[in-house]
């Protein structure tokens, strides 16, 4: 016992070891002096940010985000560094090799420098305003935690940038084909033109779908600076820059696309040297070097791992039961991520916003575009790899072949991109970027190379949008609006074919099944909470979309369904209760009904409950309806799933939209001065309080 005991303290002296060494919190106070900022606080709790200069309104944003999602934003930052398993123990640890894995830090070190100087302040000042909530709440923060620095900011944008377009669904399937993805992420950006609307008006819907909580979940915010930064829109934990939203001259919506951005090579390894792989015949050697990886293992005690990080001359390499891959993937040593993001906040005119998506930084997204001078937009942004040679592009390569290593990628103007369409319209629901507008303004998938591997599918969502928008060329607030909370099922959808599939199945005698037929057959396609066929379709649909969209095995319809059936016979009692019994919306001590399912309009993932039901925990979250006039003046609203408190639960902003966001309505966004005027309920400056 006593030998365990001393390995346990030889072991917690390691890891304290290993810690940075924290700035005295007097320091931090007395660093924070330095910055003029008030944070104004609406009556939904939003903050409106109001800095002298840009980096006094970053650290402003900071301090105001750590007061909303501290717990969040500080695990950011630990999984960003590649030691977020010292705290969550051995399932973090994959999280932190990939850091290693990924030459997160390397990229970092090597390039942050040559960031603007004024970009620099902005990402320090941010950094800043965390660190000073950490010194006036020690208690909250993780050991080594501090100092919190620009360079962690930058360093998330190297990290997350990449798994938007599913380079994590990648490393999984090479590693542990078996296992299941997280829940898909997705998105709707639609814009219209003046031509389309009868009063005149430009608009632009901001619809992304993400998690409710975690590290990629909306954060609003409004964010003003003497220098001209204003912004009001989404933010992620641990990001400065707004992410999509608006300014006063104009906006975008992001949506998530997966064209084929990463390349698999199987290498051949020397059987009298494992650390040599062949490559045109000859065998090389591997960049080998070694990270400790620090895992929690009980109470304070920190075991260190030391873990072998390969590389090739393809780029990281994964050893495995069933080979050794080295993958090639669009952002690979990528570092002006926040260069781009800046741009774009700043941009003012089409011409200026053109110019930000040029600097060709992001690896993926799909921008969706507006502005007050009637301009809309759509862009299949990517670093779409310059591949050269004939090859399988979407399946494993040989690793042996240097032709296939391909370098740099195509000019960002090759990218597809729809620009003021003659219909007025442009749209992305995750679907392919050849289905954009009406047919005969969308793009020829004839102008663009096999190589790059652009989506060819079209989702439900994407169906809605031309059945709904498509089919409206005299909209209004109140139908472009209705079009939005749509809930209804294409015929053309994925989910009705797999409804036509199980009802060709001959049920021999199932009463159950053919009851549930009766049901499904006289469904109206729709998911409205008080529609009694909607139950069996989305619990029966909701598990092969998100597996087909995650590249998982998927259950056939009619399992599916039959495990619908059983899971609505043992709680309802019935195969037809009515969606909302089912379909539930839960934040604290609200408990509410909810509209829509996967991949509707109106988005809502459930995640299923022991009693039947479903707990929607992605989907719509953060919406914004953002509309410029024929003359050019700006009006915004927003809704929030839960509030502008999204870890608080004891705020009166926990969950004060929630009731808003299910009844599908929205509040005003107060952009300017004279709009937030007489709605301030809170201002303080982050120093004084």
């Amino acid at each position: 016992m006593a030998l365990v005991l001393i390995a346990a303290l030889a072991l917690i002296a390691i890891d304290r070891a290993s810690l940075p060494q924290a700035p005295s919190r007097q320091a931090l106070l007395d660093k924070a002096k330095a910055y003029d900022v008030r944070i104004r606080r609406d009556e939904w709790g939003v903050p409106h940010i109001l800095g002298r200069t840009d980096a006094d309104a970053a650290f402003g944003l900071g301090y105001a985000q750590s007061e909303d999602d501290f717990d969040t934003l500080q695990d950011v930052v630990l999984a960003t560094r590649g030691v977020l398993a010292r705290d969550k123990g051995a399932g973090a640890a994959p999280t932190d090799y990939v850091v290693s894995l990924l030459e997160v830090w390397p990229t970092v070190d090597k390039h942050y420098a040559e960031l603007p100087a004024e970009l620099r302040a902005i990402m320090e000042a941010y950094a800043d305003g965390v660190s000073l909530y950490v010194a006036k709440h020690p208690e909250k923060a993780k050991p080594g935690l501090l100092p919190v620095t620009g360079k962690d900011v930058a360093a998330g944008f190297i990290f997350k940038q990449p798994f938007f377009y599913g380079l994590d669904g990648e490393l999984r399937r090479i590693t542990a084909p078996a296992t299941k993805g997280p829940p898909p992420k997705g998105s709707n950006g639609l814009a219209t033109a003046p031509s389309r609307s009868v009063d005149g008006a430009t608009r632009l819907l901001v619809n992304s779908h993400q998690p409710y909580t975690g590290p990629v979940a909306w954060y609003e915010a409004v964010v003003q600076s003497g220098q001209g930064w204003h912004v009001a829109g989404g933010f992620f934990p641990g990001s400065p820059f707004m992410l999509h939203g608006h300014n006063a001259t104009l906006g975008w919506a992001n949506t998530v696309s997966k064209p084929d951005l990463v390349d698999v090579y199987r290498l051949t390894i020397n059987p009298a040297n494992k650390n040599q792989y062949r490559l045109d015949g000859q065998w090389k050697d591997f960049d080998k070097r070694y990270v400790t990886l620090r895992v929690k293992l009980l109470g304070p005690i920190v075991l260190p791992v030391r873990k072998a990080v390969l590389r090739s001359a393809h780029g990281p390499v994964l050893e495995t039961d069933h080979g050794v891959f080295a993958i090639r993937y669009a952002g690979m040593g990528e570092w002006r991520q926040p260069l781009q993001y800046w741009r774009l906040n700043r941009a003012r005119t089409v011409e200026d916003w053109r110019a930000a998506i040029a600097t060709h930084a992001i690896p993926s997204l799909n921008y969706v575009y507006a502005d007050a001078a009637g301009n809309i937009g759509f862009v299949h942004n990517g670093q779409y790899p310059n591949r050269r040679a004939k090859a399988d592009w979407g399946g494993v390569l040989p690793g042996d072949r240097s032709d296939l290593i391909w370098q740099g990628y195509l000019p960002v103007e090759n990218s597809p991109q729809l620009w003021n369409p003659k219909s007025g319209l442009v749209f992305n629901s995750n679907n392919t970027p050849f289905e954009a507008s009406e047919a005969a303004d969308n793009l020829k998938p004839a102008d663009f190379p096999a190589s790059m591997g652009l989506q060819a599918n079209m989702t439900n969502r994407a169906w809605r949008a031309l059945e709904t928008y498509g089919a409206d060329r005299a909209l209004t607030d109140a139908s472009f609006r209705a079009h939005k909370f749509d809930v209804a099922f294409s015929d053309r959808s994925s989910v009705m074919a797999m409804v036509g599939e199980v009802l060709a199945v001959d049920p021999k005698g199932d009463a159950d099944l053919a009851e549930a037929q009766r049901i499904l057959r006289a469904w109206d396609k729709r998911a409205d909470r008080t529609n009694r066929g909607a139950a069996l379709a989305a619990l029966m649909s909701q598990p092969i979309l998100f597996a087909n969209t995650n590249g998982d095995p998927a259950p056939a319809p009619i399992d599916s369904l039959r495990a619908a059936i059983k899971t609505l016979k043992t709680h309802f009692g019935r195969l037809d209760p009515e969606w909302g019994e089912v379909n539930r919306i839960r934040r604290g001590t609200v408990d509410l009904p909810i509209d829509g399912a996967a991949d509707t309009f109106r988005s809502v993932w459930g995640k299923p409950q022991k009693d039947g039901t479903t707990t929607a925990d992605g989907g719509d979250t953060f919406v914004m309806f953002v509309t410029w006039d024929k003359a050019g003046a700006l009006r915004s609203e927003s809704i929030h799933q839960f509030g502008s408190a999204t870890l608080d639960a004891a705020s009166p902003h926990y969950a004060d939209q929630t009731p808003l966001f299910v009844a599908m309505k929205t509040k005003p966004v107060r952009f300017t001065e004279d709009q937030l005027q007489g709605h301030i309920k809170v201002d303080y400056r982050p120093g004084e309080r």
